[in-house]
């Protein structure tokens, strides 16, 4: 009897230890299928990403060449309460999609100035969103009015971040440097114009080019401090918001821009 039990318990575990391995066994191919599958999928849809963000790209190039003209400087002022970094993010990754070479970000209350770090991760995600780019391959520089900080966005494109502060502290440093010339007899009160106070204002604004064109959004009949030397010839087209704002809009707005004769104030 009790050999009879020991076979028993012995052949029992034999069974175990069978049923252990073909589980194990089958556990391991059913983990090595899941990864290959896992892998294949993320392959695929890192290749998707690549080529959505290459038709994108390639359109919206087009879309910059097919204009008439282009706004070398573009400024995008924000007169409402409400600021959405994302929104502002997608318009500045859009002006560097069609090839617009410098974009000035602006709000009357500098919230876009104080966090222009925020801003700035906020521009680099979304070149990746929305374009599918290795951003180790591309590079521009982002300044504020204190230093210049360089990092890789999706082409060669200068983004300032400005405040009220910056147009009218820069009327006052470059009346101050006038006055230092009268003063060391290197000029003369009568001398001052247009085109010598242009060319002190330019010294300081980080060789940024006067803007081409405003998108100014919200209710507000103003630009609220906007650079206010710099806009003497400037286009101002207004829009309701910024949030929200979708690429046929703002492609819309640069056909506006486009079509318009600038007088150059005759």
């Amino acid at each position: 009897m009790a050999m009879a039990v020991f076979e028993l318990v012995w052949r029992l575990l034999h069974a175990l230890l069978w049923l252990q391995r073909t589980l194990g066994a089958w556990l391991r191919r059913g983990m090595c299928a899941w990864a290959r599958w896992n892998a294949a999928l993320l392959a695929r849809g890192s290749q998707d990403t690549r080529n959505k963000g290459q038709s994108r790209r390639a359109r919206w190039r087009a879309d910059g060449r097919g204009l008439k003209k282009l706004p070398l400087h573009l400024g995008l002022v924000v007169t409402e309460e409400e600021s959405s970094y994302t929104d502002i993010a997608s318009l500045v990754v859009w002006c560097m999609a069609v090839g617009i070479s410098y974009v000035s970000v602006y709000d009357n209350q500098g919230i876009f100035k104080r966090n222009n770090s925020r801003l700035m991760e906020e521009i680099l995600k979304q070149q990746q969103e929305l374009l599918g780019l290795d951003s180790s391959k591309y590079s521009t520089e982002f300044l504020n009015s204190t230093r210049k900080v360089e990092q890789v966005l999706c082409c060669p494109t200068t983004v300032k971040v400005l405040s009220p502060d910056d147009g009218k502290a820069n009327i006052v440093k470059a009346a101050k440097t006038y006055c230092q010339l009268v003063a060391q007899q290197q000029r003369r009160s009568t001398d001052l114009n247009v085109n010598i106070m242009d060319s002190l204002l330019r010294e300081g604004s980080s060789g940024l080019p006067d803007p081409d064109l405003v998108l100014k959004f919200g209710p507000v009949s103003s630009t609220l401090g906007f650079l206010p030397w710099h806009i003497r010839l400037t286009e101002i087209i207004s829009l309701p918001s910024h949030i929200n704002l979708n690429y046929e809009r703002f492609l819309s707005a640069l056909q506006q821009f486009a079509a318009c004769e600038q007088r150059m104030g005759k």
